[in-house]
């Protein structure tokens, strides 16, 4: 029986963020992916938004990203568009970039950062004891890992074996999306509760409506597409040569908990939504970046088990809140005089700055707020990727993160803090910022004297010149205090 530290089912951008999350802090890792190949019909998701971009910029791949997307102002609520472009970050804007080609990026990423990745096959269930878990394969092999971690979507075999309750909303809507040929060319633009544009490469044209059924036996055929252009349009414009299709719903759920034991869910296996918005691919991939050093600190025992529930904590209610904003959009964008009437309001009110930032910072991830106690408007929040001024000269925050190593900056006087007991997993770096300290829809902020910021980009401690708390914080994220040698 093979064995690893962390077992990954599911292959996907989740899977694959945590896979590489966990192989830069050296954790033996694996994925399990069920399909032999990417499927770029079942790949929905059409772009990254703010903060996700902001992760991958964290880890030096953003780059790779930014140069097969296109840079736009894609963020919207119920297709009511929201720029980002006065927002604090140096990527205030989305970016354009079909599932395929992020997954392909992401699978480049971790070939080289070792990762050994087995498709064509999947788990097909697992029994976890108090050392481990064995994980048993649709081939009959099975693996033994300290931990499993579910990244299988929606229908979780990981979710549904550990017997962790999924509660939420049965489907009320369902839509098709399907790419075809058309004999007359139709107008491209949102239709109440879809639309039709074009399609990735080619003359092909994407359609993306409402159904009027919401129980379907199978994927659309030809004839139900040409039943929702009539419904949509009062024609189908012709319509022929149907190459791809499938249908989504607005099932809405979410995980009971994110974590049993030695098993734990992310992405879609965590929470399930419409994909309104463009959020489930950026929520997944943060819950990923959330657990993966927190994951791999408990695997190298150095931090303890109870690391892990913070994990749960700190993510639920992020996803919680996807799945409120995402209904409320079904809500905005569905068919009717009285849902046009809801749409005409809430589009003349993101016109003012103060609601359009609130949504916008929202739906982009760049509000998230872990709830780590009182203090400076830093704690919890993500830290702003400075210029900062060092010994080794300009360097910019998330240049220190790129190996998914803890800071601490000190923008104080040298030598103010004594962290050696931690030394080997947490960088001290003395700095100058002289320029403005501001936070998406909260503003400027006061200057702090320091800051310890996790190896997900999220600040853990603010000091004001002393270090009350430091040593408490660097213990509870970091580990106990390890006595120095000599």
């Amino acid at each position: 029986m093979a064995g690893h530290a962390v077992v990954i089912a599911g292959g996907g951008p989740t899977g694959m963020m945590l896979a590489a999350e966990l192989a830069l802090a050296k954790v033996e890792v694996a994925i399990v992916e069920r399909s032999a190949a990417p499927d770029p019909d079942r790949a929905r998701a059409g772009g990254l938004h703010a903060r996700t971009i902001e992760v991958l910029d964290q880890r030096g791949v953003a780059d790779r990203f930014l140069a097969e997307g296109k840079a736009l102002q894609i963020q919207g609520f119920g297709r009511i568009p929201l720029d980002i472009s006065d927002f604090p970050s140096r990527h205030n804007y989305g970016l354009a970039l079909p599932q395929i080609q992020t997954e392909r990026l992401l699978a480049t990423w971790v070939q080289e950062l070792g990762v050994p990745t087995t498709r064509g096959r999947e788990v097909t269930g697992f029994a976890q004891d108090g050392t481990g878990v064995d994980v048993a394969l649709s081939d009959g092999t099975s693996l033994r890992a300290d931990y499993l971690v579910g990244c299988d979507g929606g229908r979780s075999v990981i979710r549904k074996t550990a017997g962790i309750e999924f509660p939420g909303w049965d489907a009320s809507t369902s839509w098709l999306m399907a790419d075809v040929e058309m004999v007359d060319k139709p107008k491209f633009g949102l239709r109440p509760g879809g639309g039709i544009g074009p399609a990735e490469g080619g003359e092909r044209i994407r359609v993306v409506l409402p159904e009027r059924q919401v129980e379907h036996a199978g994927e659309p055929t030809l004839q139900e597409v040409s039943e929702a252009l009539i419904a949509a349009d009062g024609t189908d414009y012709g319509v022929h040569s149907l190459s791809s299709a499938s249908r989504f719903t607005d099932n809405t759920r979410q995980a009971a908990s994110y974590r049993k034991g030695r098993v734990l869910l992310a992405g879609d296996a965590a929470h399930v939504h419409p994909p309104l918005g463009g959020q489930g691919l950026n929520t997944g991939v943060q819950d990923a970046v959330n657990l993966g050093w927190k994951l791999a600190q408990v695997v190298k025992k150095t931090g303890p088990q109870s690391l892990l529930d913070t994990y749960h904590d700190e993510r639920h209610p992020v996803g919680a809140q996807v799945l409120q904003t995402t209904m409320a959009q079904v809500a905005l964008t569905s068919p009717g005089d009285r849902h046009q009437a809801l749409r005409d309001i809430m589009s003349e009110l993101l016109t003012m700055d103060e609601p359009r930032k609130r949504l916008a910072a929202m739906m982009s991830g760049l509000d998230i707020h872990y709830d780590l106690g009182q203090g400076h408007p830093l704690l919890g929040r993500r830290m702003p990727d400075l210029d900062l001024v060092t010994a080794n000269g300009l360097r910019r925050v998330f240049t220190l993160l790129h190996y998914a190593r803890p800071a601490l900056l000190n923008f104080g006087k040298p030598g103010t803090f004594d962290i050696t007991p931690w030394a080997d997993r947490v960088q001290l770096i003395d700095a100058e910022y002289a320029g403005v300290w501001e936070l998406p829809v909260i503003g400027v902020v006061d200057a702090p004297a320091a800051v310890l910021i996790r190896p997900d980009g999220y600040v853990a401690w603010v000091g004001n010149g002393t270090d009350p708390g430091l040593r408490e914080s660097l213990t509870t994220w970091f580990g106990s205090a390890m006595r120095p040698p000599g």
